[in-house]
């Protein structure tokens, strides 16, 4: 059994979320990654399964094999086709202008009516800084841009307050200029002045993710090989200031036509898994379940990997979901939620708001 000190058992009043990654984690496994049309099934289905949220993931520098869609545009795909599911894109915060980035997921909140979210990957190998024609950065500016651009893209988002709309059009009336401000954000590599081109999202603030031990998120994002290191991970970022943990699980069912282990050892038979020193499960769904409810005791949520999409998003959805629902009070979202409320997060003020109260009482 694991041992869990009392002060890494997460709150019981946090919904638990269980998460899925809409692309292949096997290499081998990415038969039509181009295809909008497998994308849509995909989305759809997980929307339909009721899981939390589907993640986007990205790769900076693509293969052929790859090409396709960047993971914002693919959730902005999907928004429309589905109705309750998170839609949570991956972009490189070390390779893309922070105002766009900002401006994009904006975008995709409005048009998903508020279930946006974002995972901040910050990454800068020789091939990625050559291809994007940007300077190599260390570890510690790595971590440094990801904070910069999360805390730039916050304000963005709060530059707009929410009745800086106005539409009146008998006056001629749009927008209230003292609603918009600017941001005035200088990092160490940028500088942006604002404010966004959008209007504020309709959650306010979209739930951003990231590795643990980064400034200004919602979900720290843990890894470890076992149960036993995803708790240390979660207490560790937790104590760092991670309002919600989510742990990333490597995954491959037993299905009616072979089990895992020998769809894993086909697929190895053209490419190998890598290691990504994260949990891997391969077996029956009995089994992840079992160690999914051990996880709950300090992890608010998952993120699935599906070894092979089209075969273990279908498993997840019809035996792991269902028994999750009662081993750890799983719920799946509401078609009028945001995904902060389906995740328990209050809506917050815009930050600049108070500026205008100040003015109007002087």
């Amino acid at each position: 059994p694991m041992r869990t000190p009392p002060s890494v058992i997460r709150m019981p009043s946090t919904p638990f979320a269980v998460a899925v990654e809409l692309d292949d984690a096997h290499p081998a496994a990415r038969p039509d990654a181009l295809s909008p049309r497998r994308l849509a099934a995909a989305v759809q289905s997980a929307d339909h399964f009721g899981f939390t949220a589907a993640t986007f993931d990205d790769v900076a520098v693509p293969t052929i094999a790859e090409r396709r869609l960047d993971a914002v545009q693919r959730a902005a795909f999907a928004a429309p086709q589905t109705t309750a599911i998170g839609l949570i894109p991956v972009t490189n915060v070390a390779l893309s202008e922070p105002f766009h980035v900002a401006t994009q997921l904006a975008s995709l909140d409005w048009a998903s009516a508020g279930r946006g979210g974002w995972i901040a990957q910050a990454s800068a190998t020789h091939a990625e800084v050559a291809a994007y024609g940007r300077a190599p950065l260390d570890a510690a500016e790595l971590h440094r841009e990801a904070e910069d651009v999360i805390e730039v893209a916050r304000r963005l988002w709060d530059s707009w307050e929410d009745d800086a709309v106005i539409t009146d059009i008998a006056t001629g009336r749009y927008l209230d200029r003292d609603r918009l401000h600017y941001v005035d954000y200088r990092g160490a590599r940028f500088s942006v002045k604002g404010p966004l081109i959008t209007p504020r999202p309709p959650q306010g603030q979209l739930v951003v993710a990231a590795e643990p031990g980064t400034a200004g998120i919602d979900i720290a994002l843990v890894q470890g090989r076992g149960a036993d290191a995803i708790a240390a991970a979660a207490a560790s970022a937790r104590a760092g200031g991670a309002t919600l943990v989510w742990a990333e699980i490597d995954v491959a069912l037993d299905s009616a036509g072979a089990t895992a282990a020998e769809r894993i050892a086909h697929l190895n038979q053209t490419a190998s898994w890598p290691d990504r020193d994260r949990l891997r499960y391969a077996g029956d769904a009995a089994g992840l379940v079992e160690i999914i409810a051990e996880l709950s005791a300090s992890v608010d949520g998952i993120r699935l990997r599906p070894a092979t999409l089209d075969i273990d998003l279908d498993e997840l959805g019809r035996t792991v979901l269902p028994a999750l629902r009662s081993r750890v009070e799983f719920r799946s979202p509401l078609a009028a939620d945001s995904l902060r409320n389906t995740l328990g997060l209050p809506r917050p003020a815009s930050r600049y708001a108070e500026i205008v109260t100040e003015k109007e009482s002087a």
